[in-house]
């Protein structure tokens, strides 16, 4: 297994400049110009993202980092996938965001791109802190194992989401220091009202998902730390995550009611890895009593958990659709 300290400044360089490139083709060129992103649109780009994530995880990384392993790529593509998970939760809030500010489709998108793009300094930033806190403190893994218990069982139990911009700081403090426009002025986030520069409802809209893609890190990356320790695979994987967030949103956005089991899954999800944190907090083979939780043992897990609860969400919504339909 890698070790942090041997991923030089290059592969770093490499995947940094890589992704930026990427997000200037897709605000420059795929979606220069403001449009409805269709289903089908936001599946291929959906499907785009995984296969760039899976082509990185065996393809790119061992080209680019001499000691990169078949398990390193295991534990990439599980902290994608714990991420991704996690994400789609956000999904369905960032649906509520859009439909308390009434955003119209047409501007979702540049929305969502603006607020990945913070997202992935914000993230980067909390995992690069965390990284350095580990490696001085390495009990603080205990805590991070204990905080994933607590937050997995209190989202078993936690209402369903709601939006209250008044209750965010951000918004309020954005509100007292600049105007706010009452409308809309195309996708622009300033635009003049009353005669001087002021944000838009649209600025607005960007600090609620920034804001809110911020509580959701607190428990997603401390969820990622359960499988590696590891700086590089940590953020490269959560980076990838938060690019198919945006197709992501557009393929779900309008599916939400389907997925009512998703929450219990991703709380029994975030109970395991705290489990296993607090069992061994340096990840790998983690072992429970005679049993060892090999990283491709971990992976099925993880994946099983979603895969169980999305099925049974969609068996449980197609099957009250037929007694409707029959009733």
């Amino acid at each position: 297994m890698i070790a942090a300290a041997e991923i030089s400044s290059a592969p770093w360089a490499i995947f940094i400049v890589a992704v930026l490139f990427f997000l200037a083709l897709d605000l420059g060129v795929f979606h220069r110009h403001a449009h409805v992103v269709k289903f089908k649109e936001a599946l291929t780009w959906t499907g785009i993202w995984f296969t760039c994530a899976m082509l990185f995880a065996y393809v790119a990384a061992p080209a680019m980092v001499s000691t990169w392993t078949k398990d390193d790529s295991l534990l990439f593509v599980t902290g994608y996938i714990i991420e991704l998970s996690l994400s789609m939760d956000n999904v369905f809030v960032i649906a509520l965001i859009f439909g308390y500010f009434r955003v119209p489709p047409e501007y979702q998108h540049r929305v969502l791109f603006w607020g990945i793009l913070g997202a992935l300094v914000m993230r980067g930033v909390m995992i690069g802190l965390g990284v350095a806190v580990v490696r001085e403190f390495s009990w603080v893994l205990y805590g991070l194992g204990a905080f994933l218990v607590f937050s997995g069982i209190k989202m078993v139990f936690a209402g369903d989401e709601e939006v209250n911009p008044e209750k965010n700081i951000a918004i309020r403090l954005a509100r007292k220091l600049y105007p706010v426009s009452t409308s809309f002025d195309g996708q622009k986030f300033l635009t003049q009202f009353n005669g001087r520069r002021a944000l838009t409802p649209l600025a607005l809209v960007l600090l609620m998902v920034e804001t809110t893609d911020l509580i959701f890190a607190i428990d997603s990356i401390p969820a990622i730390f359960g499988v590696t320790e590891n700086g590089f695979i940590i953020f490269t994987s959560n980076v990838f995550a938060i690019l198919g967030l945006r197709s992501l949103y557009f393929v779900l956005a309008g599916a939400i009611g389907y997925f009512r089991y998703l929450k219990i899954g991703l709380s029994v999800v975030l109970i395991f890895i705290g489990v296993k944190m607090l069992i061994d907090p340096h990840g790998g083979e983690a072992k429970w009593y005679q049993y060892k939780f090999s990283n491709i043992a971990s992976l099925s897990i993880v994946g099983g958990i979603i895969l169980t609860s999305v099925v049974a969400s969609l068996l449980s919504s197609f099957r009250e659709a037929r007694n409707k339909k029959s009733g």
